[in-house]
C-alpha cells in the first residue's frame, strides 16, 4: 500500500496549523475583506434611511451566505473560522467571537459600544496584521 503524501502545514495564529493551499485561500479571503472595507463597503445607511447598519463580514463577499437569506452554508465552511476561539464556534455569528486586538476585543463587543468606526478601524488593522503574518511565514 503506497503511503499518501501528507500536504505542508504552516502555523496559525493561535498556535493551529494550516496547508499552504489553506494559507493561500485565507489569504484571498482577508486581503478580499480588507480591500472591501477600504472602499466603504460598511457604509452605514444615511439618516433618513431605514434600513439596518451593515453586518462586519456577513455583509460582505467573505460570508459564505452572502445574499441567502436562510444561512445555506454552514459557518464551520468559513475560512474565518481558523480565527475564531474554540469556545465561540457554535455561535450564531462565529466571525464576531474573533479577537481583534491584545485586549480580546471582538466584532460583537465593539457593536455593543455602537462604535461604528472603531470597530471597522479595529478590523482593518486586524486584517493588515494577520495579512502581513501569514505572508511572512514561510511555506514548506
Amino acid at each position: 500500500m503506497a503511503a499518501t503524501k501528507k500536504r505542508p502545514r504552516i502555523s496559525l495564529l493561535g498556535g493551529e496549523n494550516m496547508t499552504a493551499r489553506d494559507k493561500e485561500s485565507i489569504l484571498a479571503v482577508l486581503k478580499s475583506e480588507l480591500e472591501f472595507i477600504e472602499k466603504g463597503g460598511y457604509k452605514t445607511p444615511s439618516a433618513v434611511s431605514s434600513a439596518p447598519p451593515p453586518t462586519i463580514f456577513a455583509d460582505s463577499l467573505t460570508c459564505l451566505n452572502y445574499g441567502y437569506p436562510y444561512r445555506t452554508h454552514p459557518c464551520t465552511e468559513c475560512p474565518l473560522m481558523e480565527f475564531v476561539p474554540e469556545s465561540a464556534r457554535m455561535s450564531a455569528m462565529p466571525c464576531h467571537h474573533i479577537p481583534l486586538d491584545p485586549t480580546g476585543r471582538t466584532v460583537e463587543a465593539m457593536e455593543e459600544m455602537e462604535n461604528i468606526a472603531g470597530m471597522q478601524e479595529a478590523v482593518k488593522n486586524w486584517l493588515r496584521q494577520t495579512i502581513q503574518q501569514l505572508e511572512s511565514q514561510p511555506s514548506t
